[in-house]
């Protein structure tokens, strides 16, 4: 599993879609990540609020840095709580069940004013790495 950080940034930048977005990987450990980013006005809806796209693809890049890699979602659920206010989203992954083949994380989305404007949970299957 990747635990450095700067081994699982350097992992990530493969991941073009996210880096596009501009998600950056803040910290990881053993079954954690924090993962950020400024809201720009692509990242915007016709509403003016962030796209929930763009919160779920956070959510989604912050669960593998979590998990190092290592695994691929085969489910995920997300609930859109609240419009995003402010300059910069965060989010936090936390393992729940790190199995032999199977994992499960929580991801919690924050806005700028520490609310939680979405919540996620990732199920993944491990993955042989190449």
């Amino acid at each position: 599993m990747r635990k450095n950080l700067e081994e699982t940034r350097q992992y990530f930048l493969a991941d073009r879609f996210a880096v596009h977005t501009g998600i950056t990987i803040d910290e990881v450990g053993d079954g954690f990540a924090r993962c950020s980013m400024e809201i720009k006005d692509h990242h915007r809806n016709a509403h003016d609020t962030v796209m929930g796209g763009a919160v779920f693809t956070l959510a989604d890049l912050c669960y593998g840095a979590a998990c190092g890699g290592e695994a691929v979602s085969i489910t995920s659920e997300i609930s859109f709580l609240r419009p995003a206010t402010g300059t910069k989203l965060t989010a936090e992954a936390h393992v729940v069940k790190d199995g032999r083949s199977t994992v499960f994380y929580e991801i919690k989305v924050f806005d700028d004013r520490s609310r939680v404007v979405a919540f996620a949970t990732m199920t993944g299957y491990r993955v042989e790495k190449g």
